[in-house]
């Protein structure tokens, strides 16, 4: 069911970039966020990787975002990392003028046995909040068709609860494709007493074999109808990407009819995809 709300507030959108690896895909990037900057974000983020491997490239993106005027929204996953570290790269951002962070437990790199001085992401809000009180606005994961490696929804649903409960202002959804998935989602989150602002995540569907690897390691379903009609297309992008535009975009409208905050897309880099999107909206 969707949601009723008796106030209708605007609707934000916020983006989510990688750190570029070289010196081009900064190059490319800079052109991506000035073409969104453009639909007036409430924010960019920038992914962390797997025990913190990219934390040097996701420094230097973040900074270089927020020097151009649009606030950005570090990824910060603590698994095998220490609180000393966590707290040297809270002070860094802090310098930097930083006021939100994407807090995670995040991937423990292939090899490494020891998950660190944090097991849960809640415990990493908790320390944020502890060392830096109310400076940042924490923005954490949620997940509508379960944590893949959680036990039950109901135990899902409890460990996000303890996100929100640790100090969480908002959280960001993992993507999927089942608008109900959300508005259960909601629903079980009001029945807790959960009532921070749960913005969907939205990826855009431009190829196919690229989205089925992601969704087998994360754990969002494709609809069975969807996975049969992308198959359907074989080699033909073309028609992908048509089609894909219109299941994202009907998608991304009964999201914000059904009451949803606002929107925040999986970019993998590129405006065009997300700007057709909007522009559909």
């Amino acid at each position: 069911m969707p949601m009723t709300h008796q106030t209708a507030p605007a609707k934000s959108f916020s983006f989510e970039f990688y750190p570029p690896k070289t010196e081009e895909g900064a190059t490319s990037l800079g052109r991506v966020q000035a073409t969104l900057s453009e639909q007036n974000p409430e924010f960019f983020s920038v992914t962390f990787g797997a025990g913190g491997s990219t934390r040097d490239l996701t420094f230097d993106t973040v900074v270089v975002i927020q020097n151009k005027g649009i606030p950005a929204a570090p990824h910060l996953s603590c698994v095998a990392s220490t609180k000393a570290n966590i707290h040297t790269i809270l002070r860094a951002y802090q310098e930097q003028g930083i006021k939100r962070i994407v807090a995670l437990r995040g991937d423990l790199p292939s090899g490494m046995m020891s998950a660190g001085e944090f097991r849960y992401a809640n415990e990493l809000v908790n320390f944020i909040r502890d060392v830096t009180g109310d400076y940042f606005q924490i923005h954490v994961a949620a997940y509508p068709e379960v944590h893949p490696q959680s036990p039950s929804a109901a135990a899902d649903l409890a460990n996000f609860k303890r996100k929100v409960d640790a100090g969480a202002n908002a959280a960001i959804t993992q993507y999927f494709y089942n608008a109900d998935a959300y508005f259960h989602f909601m629903d079980a989150c009001g029945k807790l007493g959960i009532k921070i602002p749960i913005v969907p995540g939205i990826m855009p569907i431009t190829q196919y074999a690229q989205l089925f690897r992601f969704s087998d390691m994360c754990g969002a379903e494709i609809p069975r109808w969807l996975r049969k009609k992308l198959e359907g297309y074989g080699d033909d992008k073309a028609s992908i990407q048509a089609f894909g535009l219109d299941v994202v975009s009907d998608l991304c409208r009964r999201l914000l009819d059904g009451g949803a905050p606002g929107l925040h897309f999986y970019t993998m880099n590129q405006s065009a995809p997300t700007m057709a999107i909007l522009a559909n909206l």
